[in-house]
């Protein structure tokens, strides 16, 4: 990435939630439980779908993805969070804040991509049964996940270089609590119009975008199951892709209204919190969604635990 802009910042300060002093320690402790939740929810998830057969099909093959992607995602962002909450300890330099708005580019972008090809597969699945397996070949697969990536990193690459070729003469305040794009654009010296322009049209071609694909996909997917003769089909066939919907709004719902509302209604407060949620909360709700809402899961983690307790009687009763 280009730093060499004669920049006279050599690191920034986060605001964070400074001023909810007397949130942050409650804050602290809710994040880091949410952060530990959602790493291990994920690593049981991935782990759960590897050491089951009946769960190596495309679905699963993307949900391992998107549990890898959350749990990047959130390591990103957390971790500095947590240190800032809790000490003076508030800086970040330069090349330190370029790194995790490349990171956090990089891994929203490619779970943007990520949740549209998982909205095509089960479109596939309930709209064309017959030739699902042909469609959805690990070919087909291997080749949207490594697509939702190859744009994840592209994106993230343009949109650093982009904001870093600016110049920051000070101040070097950045009112949230990581290195996001529009709170950084504001601390920057000179014309950032076509910043902000190029903020929108990633918006536009990589989050919005991707969403529209997906609501066309549960369009035709909603029109297919209302059309099934059986309610007990129509039932099992809403189940499959219900978890999916329910990750999705949660994850489109809060980012679009972040990254895609009127600068009129720019509200810093409100993008911390929205931010909060859709950085942390979702990534500790998406496992167990998964686990919850899915059939094949719960039976899959309730056969791992067997295993598990019938090598631990094992062990005891050779002692």
């Amino acid at each position: 990435m280009n730093m060499s802009n004669q920049t006279l910042v050599s690191e920034f300060i986060f605001v964070g939630f400074s001023k909810q002093v007397e949130l942050q320690a409650l804050l602290f402790f809710m994040v880091l439980s949410m952060y530990t939740m959602s790493v291990t929810g994920n690593i049981v998830i991935t782990s759960i779908i590897k050491t089951n057969k009946p769960l190596h099909t495309p679905m699963y093959f993307f949900l391992t993805n998107l549990s890898l992607l959350e749990i990047c995602y959130t390591t990103v962002i957390v971790p500095k969070m947590l240190v800032s909450l809790v000490s003076e300890n508030k800086r970040i330099s330069l090349q330190g804040c370029a790194t995790q708005m490349y990171f956090f580019t990089l891994f929203g972008i490619t779970e943007c991509c990520l949740l549209a090809a998982m909205a095509y597969d089960r479109y596939v699945a309930i709209c064309n049964p017959l030739r699902y397996n042909i469609v959805m070949n690990k070919g087909v697969c291997t080749w949207l996940a490594a697509a939702s990536w190859m744009v994840g990193v592209l994106v993230g690459l343009g949109q650093t270089n982009y904001v870093f070729s600016l110049t920051y003469c000070g101040p070097n305040r950045i009112n949230h609590f990581f290195c996001d794009i529009p709170p950084l654009l504001k601390l920057a010296c000179g014309d950032t119009f076509m910043n902000v322009i190029a903020v929108y049209m990633v918006a536009l071609l990589f989050i919005t975008a991707p969403f529209m694909l997906i609501l066309v996909s549960y369009i035709y997917i909603i029109t297919s199951i209302l059309r099934m003769p059986s309610p007990e089909g129509r039932r099992k066939a809403f189940s499959t892709c219900s978890s999916h919907l329910i990750v999705v709004s949660l994850f489109y719902g809060s980012g679009i209204f972040t990254y895609l509302k009127p600068k009129s209604s720019y509200s810093t407060e409100t993008d911390k919190f929205l931010a909060l949620f859709y950085t942390v909360v979702t990534s500790m709700l998406n496992p167990i969604i998964y686990s919850l809402r899915n059939k094949e899961v719960k039976e899959a983690l309730r056969r791992t635990l067997g295993r598990i307790i019938c090598s631990q009687k094992t062990i005891e009763g050779s002692l």
